[in-house]
């Protein structure tokens, strides 16, 4: 073989594995599918300190990505505040996280919708990628077991009796096995 079709094939070599790399690394995670465990994640919280998904084992999560700048995150916030004053004392936790790059924007929407439920921030949405969301808003509904039982893509009625039952049945499932 010649030193020139030597060189050639090394250096196709190289672009042939620079390019694996690159596609490698910009690969988008597989969204979380339902029925597979939750990825635990661990953000800033909107008033001080930060949030764990695993802060809230063994309770019924509704994981809600959203932020101030989408108008259906909007709409369907104070439906979600009312769900999640309803849902409280049943066992089920509802967590708000906002993709917002502007925290003092999310703080003031926050204050104006009188929000209760927990706000985490992920603003670089590392951890909205992470569960491939790719809309917003975006839920997850997490049994006590950790596991995804439900996504919902898009703004939901949270007043809907359908999803209100099918959270409460999740939250009485484990609670009546005395875990």
């Amino acid at each position: 073989m010649s030193k020139t079709n030597a060189l050639k094939i090394l250096a196709l070599l190289l672009i042939l594995g620079g390019t694996a790399i690159v596609a490698l690394r910009l690969r988008q995670p597989r969204p979380v599918d339902v029925g597979e465990r939750a990825p635990d994640f661990t953000l800033p919280a909107l008033t001080r300190g930060s949030l764990s998904l695993h802060d809230f084992s063994r309770q019924v999560v509704v994981l809600n990505f959203w932020a101030t700048w989408c108008p259906p995150c909007v709409e369907e916030t104070p439906g979600l505040e009312k769900f999640a004053e309803q849902m409280r004392l049943q066992g089920v936790a509802v967590l708000g996280v906002s993709v917002d790059q502007d925290v003092t924007a999310l703080k003031t929407f926050a204050a104006q919708q009188h929000l209760s439920f927990p706000l985490a921030r992920d603003p670089d949405q590392s951890i909205a990628n992470r569960y491939g969301t790719f809309q917003f808003p975006e839920t997850y509904i997490i049994d006590q077991g950790g596991r995804v039982a439900e996504k919902l893509i898009g703004p939901v009625d949270w007043q809907d009796p359908r999803i209100i039952t099918f959270v409460q049945e999740l939250a009485r499932k484990m609670g009546g096995q005395g875990t």
